[in-house]
């Protein structure tokens, strides 16, 4: 190619855009240009490389003005100061990252209330460690949504939640903190990846907790730790500021002592922002007054296919959660089981958006993914990217594992599995809303088991990705699906808490809640 052409080129798209006299970024090398071009496997000779990197120095030249102008932020409101990492005799259960006292507006529904953020989600100013020594030493310089909106409402942010490894553990044993204990029993699990939320909840730390769930990662701790967790409808509370691992199956959501202190919550945080395009179709109910303790008429359906898990299941938690379904025939419900065998299909469905979804978003796009209409935490950005490339053998055992297989299929089947995951995802969707159909809600264990004691700190790598993973098989599916689910505390065996999990129509949290509050008035264990 001609290099005056070259030269005149990039001129041009300097003097057409206006960006003179702005000192670029680096402009890549022919070595930089080689290396993408094997990436790709494209036969490009010397002078081909050269060419590219002449026409490139326009463009360079934008990324260069890019550079120098100031992206808008949403505002921080409240002031603060940098708290503290609490000491292990001010931290039992191992449950706190970060101590803190923010106050939000003098009055409003949360005022007196203290609330725990979990340490997925940005609070300014406050360290941000996501689980993983991978992040250590980031300060967000933003409040997520559901932060301002929690300060706004007269509550205080009392700390950061501690969480499993980069959100990718149901267990609570993952985290680079060190393990989060059982509030009920010392040395078992509080289940993950909101460990800290529900441990510090169950414990009387702290009113409430914000939590997110990308397989379970609300419900599985709060069925573990004895509290009331909130996976709510796809899209219904924003996720900005918050640490993705998947556009599709982000969610945040409440975790409380009671299903008044949810649905308070979750009126709080709830609606649209401008910033979240999952937020399309969000919409908003008076979550509270709908906790009338009146189930009269609703029907319930037992799902048999979330009972009974092959290798999985634990007897005792069947039992108590049937029997727990029928406590609501004594309030008028009606109870009964139907069949769904294409619940049993959700965790393969979820494992082919999640593995290739999760490689693209955190290994590729450093926590924030891409190709999507929002706001992007810039900040947590560069915080990935520097940690992955400095510390990539301090990632946990499944964020590797998932990162392994992500990339495994991406390079081998070019993102075909992901496509038909998300099309299925789709139809199991519209087979929950059938059933749906025919009742107001579906009842199963929220996990198949009790909370299981903690992994030895010596144990290998396959027994701690086993206990990171045994529990989504019913919590996973309503993730991809976007439908609201309840985790309720039904009984203890064992002295240990069992869950039992109310699914409803999307948008109809209201419903679910109500349901959950009547069951509460009902049993106390």
């Amino acid at each position: 190619m001609d290099r005056v052409f070259v030269f005149l080129l990039s001129v041009l798209l300097s003097e057409i855009l206006i960006w003179k006299n702005i000192v670029p970024i680096n402009k890549p090398s022919v070595a930089d240009l080689r290396k993408a071009a094997e990436a790709y496997s494209l036969d490009l000779n010397s002078e081909d490389l050269l060419a590219y990197q002449g026409l490139s120095e326009g463009v360079i030249a934008a990324f260069g003005r890019l550079d120098k102008m100031v992206e808008s932020k949403p505002p921080v409101k409240y002031a603060r100061d940098t708290g503290y990492r609490p000491p292990s005799e001010e931290d039992p259960l191992n449950a706190w990252y970060w101590k803190c006292s923010i106050k939000g507006a003098p009055s409003g529904k949360l005022a007196g209330k203290r609330v725990a953020i979990k340490d997925n989600i940005c609070v300014a100013g406050i360290p941000m460690m996501n689980g993983s020594s991978v992040l250590e030493g980031y300060v967000p310089d933003i409040d997520a949504t559901v932060v301002t909106r929690v300060l706004d409402a007269g509550g205080e942010v009392a700390g950061k939640a501690v969480c499993e490894s980069f959100c990718l553990s149901g267990g609570s044993h993952l985290a680079d903190t060190g393990p989060t204990h059982n509030p009920h029993r010392h040395g078992y699990s509080a289940g993950g990846s909101s460990s800290g939320s529900a441990a510090l909840v169950a414990a009387g730390e702290v009113d409430m907790s914000v939590g997110a769930d990308q397989a379970g990662s609300i419900r599985i701790p709060s069925s573990w730790s004895g509290v009331v967790g909130l996976k709510p409808t796809y899209g219904l509370v924003p996720y900005t500021g918050a640490s993705s691992l998947e556009f599709s199956i982000d969610h945040l959501g409440p975790m409380t002592r009671t299903a008044m202190d949810a649905a308070l919550l979750l009126e709080v945080i709830a609606g649209p922002d401008g910033f979240d395009p999952r937020q399309v179709e969000a919409r908003t109910a008076n979550y509270t007054e709908s906790l009338t303790g009146d189930v009269k008429g609703l029907r319930i359906a037992l799902v048999k296919e979330g009972f009974r898990l092959e290798g999985a299941s634990e007897p005792d938690v069947d039992a108590i959660v049937e029997s727990a379904a029928h406590k609501f025939e004594s309030l008028g419900a009606k109870v009964t089981t139907i069949s769904v065998p294409e619940h049993r299909d959700g965790t393969p469905i979820f494992m082919g958006i999640g593995v290739e979804g999760v490689t693209r978003t955190v290994g590729r796009s450093n926590g924030m993914g891409s190709g999507w209409k929002g706001y992007y935490t810039t900040s947590l950005i560069d915080a990935y990217a520097g940690g992955m490339r400095s510390r990539p053998n301090d990632l946990s055992p499944t964020t590797k594992l998932m990162l392994l297989l992500g990339e495994y299929m991406l390079e081998n089947y070019d993102g075909h599995y992901y496509a038909k995951a998300q099309n299925l995802a789709r139809s199991l969707k519209e087979t929950y809303d059938k059933a749906l159909s025919e009742a107001d809600l579906l009842v199963m264990p929220t996990t198949p088991m009790k909370a299981r004691p903690l992994p030895a700190a010596d144990a290998g790598l396959i027994e701690k990705v086993a206990r990171s993973m045994e529990s989504v098989a019913n919590t996973c599916p309503f993730d991809v699906t976007g439908h609201p689910a309840l985790n309720v505390p039904c009984g203890l065996s064992d002295g240990l808490p069992v869950g039992m999990m109310l699914v409803g129509r999307h948008w109809e949290d209201a419903t679910v809640l109500r349901a959950g509050h009547a069951f509460e008035q009902l049993s106390r264990f």
